[in-house]
């Protein structure tokens, strides 16, 4: 388990421990994302994709990936960025695909048909069929049938693994991160579906990992929710 390091609040003061996050690395080895532990931390004013990202070497196999930059939200209500080594840093975080040459391409299909949700599979049914829709013609279900709920996966495609949440709760953070770590695992993308839309959190960690949300009606049409949905829509399988 990673050291926990002391983080000072710079808007109440307080004296808090903070834990760095640890992720798979697609080697299977778990990678923790170091923190200076006296350094002091940076007031988080507003969020960039740039420096939402950091760049740590796996010390097992040697490859270099980019992760979420470790961020700290006190009781008061302020959140900070804490510093990492410098080392850390040297090389800069991916650039959006559409930051130099916007790609516009958009594919042309017909209508989507929707399935009217009256019950959970109806939603998993219609997240399915919407994926299909989208081009992954091979998107099936996990044994068949929906995957229970801490499974965090419903549907598996070629290149995409996808959630369904058929509560009356929004999605919450913990469901989005769960969605993205088994696309890492995986190297694929991934895409959620929520009848109850998304908690304030949730929606902007999806914004920061690049993974496309939806929100659905009992009608049973999806509707993107950001924009890498929206980009998942114009492109579909690509």
């Amino acid at each position: 388990m990673a050291k926990s390091v002391p983080v000072h609040c710079p808007t109440c003061h307080r004296e808090h421990s903070f834990t760095p996050p640890t992720f798979p690395c697609a080697c299977g080895a778990p990678l923790t994302v170091p923190v200076l532990p006296d350094a002091a931390p940076e007031l988080l004013a507003h969020r960039t994709w740039r420096d939402a990202w950091v760049a740590v070497r796996c010390p097992s196999c040697d490859r270099q990936g980019q992760w979420p930059r470790p961020e700290f939200g006190c009781s008061c209500g302020t959140v900070v960025r804490l510093p990492v080594p410098p080392a850390c840093g040297a090389e800069p975080a991916p650039e959006r695909p559409d930051d130099e040459k916007p790609k516009r391409r958009t594919v042309s299909r017909p209508p989507f048909r929707p399935v009217t949700i009256r019950t959970e599979r109806d939603a998993v049914m219609a997240a399915e069929r919407y994926l299909r829709w989208l081009g992954f013609t091979d998107v099936r279900r996990p044994g068949n049938c929906p995957a229970p709920a801490a499974a965090g996966v419903d549907l598996r495609a070629t290149g995409l693994v996808a959630r369904v949440d058929p509560t009356t709760l929004p999605t919450a953070l913990r469901d989005i991160e769960c969605l993205w770590l088994h696309g890492l695992l995986d190297s694929v993308s991934c895409a959620c579906f929520s009848l109850a839309g998304y908690a304030h959190d949730a929606r902007c960690r999806a914004d920061d990992l690049r993974l496309p949300l939806f929100v659905m009606d009992l009608a049973g049409t999806p509707q993107a929710l950001n924009d890498w949905a929206d980009k998942l829509v114009r492109r579909g399988r690509g």
